[in-house]
C-alpha cells in the first residue's frame, strides 16, 4: 500500500499541539529539553543571555497535578462489572480478563485509567479489541478455548498514533491507520540502534500490518488477514473522548505557558537583582578600581550607592503568576483550589460545598465517557466470543470520601419503604455489597452476585 503513511489533515493540524500538550503534563527533564519551544525570547535579547536563561528553567506543573487528581478521584473505586445470564465459561473469563486485560498484567481499571489520562491531555485515546491469531479453524468452543483463540486481549494506542480514519454516512469508523516507532537492537553485537516504524490498518473485516526496519528501508507488508472483529462486521478501534469543554489541558494550556513565561522571568529578573552594579556619586573623574579586596577612596562632598530595582513592577508579576495559578484552577472546574494560596480569601463551608459540587457534576460526566468506552469494549469481545451474558458498568459517580455507614444508612431506609420488589433488594444489595468489595477480584465479585440472585 503506498499511501499508508498518508496523515489526516486534522492529524497534520493537530500533531504539534499534542507534543505540546504531552511536555506540558509531563513537565521535569522532558519540558526542559525542549524548553526553547516555550521560554519566549525577549526582542533583541543576546542569545548568551538567553541561553542563559535556559539552562536556569524551571517549571511549575499545575495542569499534571490536576489531570492526575481527576484521574485518581475518578478511579478511586473500580468500576463494578455486572453479568446477567447463565453462561459459567463467560463469567470465569471476565474474571481472568479483569485481571489481566492486555497480556502484560494491567487489570481492567488500571487499563482505563491510563486511557482516561491520555484523554485529559490529548482529548481522545484509543483501544484496539484483539484476539491471538489461529493457523486452522477450531472444531468447537471447548478446542478454541482451549488453544487460547478465544483469549480477548485489548491494545492502547495515543491520539498521535492514529495517522488516518474514514467514518461511513453513520459515523462509524470504516477504516483506520495505525503508526507506531520504537528503536531496536536486533543483537547486543549490533553497531547502532534501528528506528522500526510499523503502520496497521484495520477495515470492517480485515487487517495489514506494514514495517519499515531502518532508515532507507522500503514499506514492506509483513502480515494481513482478518481481525477478531470481523464477524461483526466492525473496526476494532474503539475511542474514548470527551468534548471540548471537558479537555482540561487544551482550556488550561495556554495559560500554563503564560505562567511558565512570567515565572521564569520574574526569577531571572530577582537572581540578576542580587548582582547589583556600585555607583559612586562624585564630581572628580573616576579611575579607580572595583572590586574584591579593593578599598575605594571617596572625597567629603562623594557618595557610594547601589542601583537596584525599587520592586514595584516584581510585586506586581508576583501578584499577577497568584491570578494566573487561580485561573488554571477555575477553567479546570477545581474553584475550591483557587485562591487557597492567599491568606485574605475566607470561604465559608457552603461555598466550599458548592464549588465541590460543580467539580463532583464535572467528575460524573468523566465516569459516562469511561464507562460508555468500557461497555463499548466488552461488548464487542462478548459478541465476538459468542458469550451468553450481558455486561454493564456501574460506579464511577460518587466521589465523596466519607464513611461507608451512609450509604448503608441510605439502603436501610430504602427498604424500609416496603417495596414489593425482590429484583429491586437485589440489585440494592449487590451494588452495597460491590462498594464494600471494590478491591475484591471480579471472581469474588461474580460469586456474590450469584449468591444474592439465588437467595
Amino acid at each position: 500500500m503506498q499511501n499508508i503513511n498518508r496523515e489526516h489533515p486534522e492529524y497534520i493540524a493537530r500533531k504539534a499541539m499534542w507534543k505540546q500538550y504531552k511536555d506540558l503534563y509531563a513537565g521535569g527533564e522532558r519540558l526542559r529539553m525542549s524548553a526553547s519551544e516555550y521560554l519566549v525570547r525577549r526582542h533583541k535579547e543576546p542569545g548568551e543571555v538567553y541561553q542563559e536563561r535556559l539552562s536556569r528553567v524551571f517549571y511549575e506543573n499545575y495542569v499534571g497535578s490536576i489531570v492526575d487528581w481527576y484521574a485518581a478521584t475518578l478511579m478511586r473505586r473500580e468500576p463494578m462489572l455486572q453479568f446477567e445470564g447463565n453462561d459459567a465459561g463467560a463469567k470465569t473469563f471476565y474474571s481472568v480478563f479483569s485481571e489481566d486485560c492486555d497480556l502484560k498484567g494491567t487489570n481492567l481499571h488500571e487499563f482505563f485509567r491510563q486511557r482516561f489520562t491520555q484523554t485529559m491531555v490529548c482529548g481522545s485515546s484509543y483501544v484496539v479489541v484483539d484476539f491471538p491469531r489461529a493457523t486452522g479453524p477450531a472444531l468447537n468452543r471447548a478446542e478454541e478455548d482451549a488453544s487460547g483463540r478465544s483469549r480477548a486481549y485489548l491494545t492502547d494506542y495515543s491520539a498521535d498514533e492514529v495517522i488516518n480514519w474514514n467514518y461511513d454516512p453513520s459515523s462509524g469508523l470504516d477504516w483506520v491507520v495505525i503508526r507506531t516507532s520504537c528503536l531496536k537492537q536486533s543483537k547486543v553485537t549490533d553497531a547502532k540502534w534501528e528506528k522500526e516504524t510499523r503502520w496497521i490498518y484495520y477495515d470492517r473485516e480485515n487487517y495489514q500490518v506494514y514495517r519499515k526496519a531502518g532508515e532507507g528501508q522500503e514499506i514492506e507488508l509483513i502480515d494481513e488477514g482478518r481481525h477478531g472483529l470481523a464477524g461483526l462486521h466492525r473496526v476494532p478501534v474503539f475511542e474514548m473522548k470527551v468534548s471540548e469543554g471537558l479537555w482540561l489541558v487544551n482550556k488550561a494550556a495556554l495559560l500554563q505557558l503564560e505562567h511558565f513565561n512570567k515565572s521564569n522571568a520574574l526569577s531571572w529578573a530577582l537572581t540578576m537583582g542580587l548582582f547589583a552594579t556600585p555607583v559612586i556619586y562624585s564630581e572628580r573623574e573616576w579611575n579607580q578600581i572595583v572590586g574584591e579586596s579593593y578599598y575605594i577612596q571617596l572625597a567629603p562632598g562623594d557618595r557610594f550607592g547601589w542601583t537596584e530595582p525599587e520592586g514595584k513592577v516584581y510585586q506586581i508579576a508576583a501578584d499577577n503568576l497568584v491570578r494566573l495559578k487561580d485561573e488554571i484552577y477555575r477553567v479546570c472546574y477545581l474553584m475550591n483550589q483557587a485562591g487557597s494560596g492567599t491568606g485574605d480569601q475566607r470561604m465559608s463551608g457552603l461555598s466550599k460545598e458548592r464549588d465541590f459540587s460543580v467539580t463532583q457534576e464535572v467528575l460524573r460526566a468523566y465516569g459516562d465517557a469511561v464507562k460508555d468506552t468500557m461497555k463499548q469494549v466488552l461488548k464487542a469481545v462478548a459478541e465476538a466470543r459468542q458469550d451468553g451474558v450481558s455486561i454493564d458498568v456501574l460506579g464511577m459517580d460518587e466521589f465523596d470520601i466519607g464513611d461507608f455507614s451512609n450509604e448503608l444508612d441510605d439502603a436501610r431506609k430504602l427498604l424500609d419503604l416496603g417495596i414489593a420488589s425482590d429484583t429491586l433488594k437485589k440489585q440494592i444489595f449487590k451494588r452495597l455489597a460491590f462498594k464494600y468489595l471494590c478491591d475484591a477480584r471480579q471472581e469474588i465479585k461474580n460469586r456474590v452476585a450469584e449468591e444474592i440472585d439465588r437467595e
